[in-house]
């Protein structure tokens, strides 16, 4: 059952095809609610559930991290309004700047192997 613009499918009256960015905007929303609110609010990620969230979900992008507090560091980058935890726009901004580096990095790849 997929989301798009705030109503499940189900609640349409004609069974709609969602494009692959619509899915992917899907899936940053369920990924993001998975998580939230096991501890406080459940529309904000506490520390914990960040850590939880990056380890199970971004794992090949903290594997060759040695910084004990990274996630500290992240939490702290993140929490925009200081209030010691993630909110769904906050996380955006993470994923959303995660996914420019991935970018630009393919970019120079291609670049250096003459594409």
């Amino acid at each position: 059952m997929s989301l798009i613009l705030g109503l499940y499918l189900t609640d349409l009256p004609l069974i709609v095809m969602s494009t692959p960015l619509e899915d992917a905007m899907d899936t940053l929303i369920r990924i993001f609610h998975h998580y939230s609110g096991k501890e406080g609010d459940r529309y904000k990620l506490s520390k914990g559930e960040l850590k939880e969230l990056l380890t199970s979900e971004l794992t090949d992008f903290l594997s060759g991290q040695k910084d004990l507090h990274l996630v500290d560091k992240i939490m702290k980058d993140l929490d925009s309004n200081k209030d010691n935890e993630v909110d769904f726009h906050e996380f955006v901004i993470l994923v959303a700047a995660l996914t420019v580096a991935c970018n630009d990095f393919f970019e120079e790849q291609l670049k250096r192997e003459g594409f």
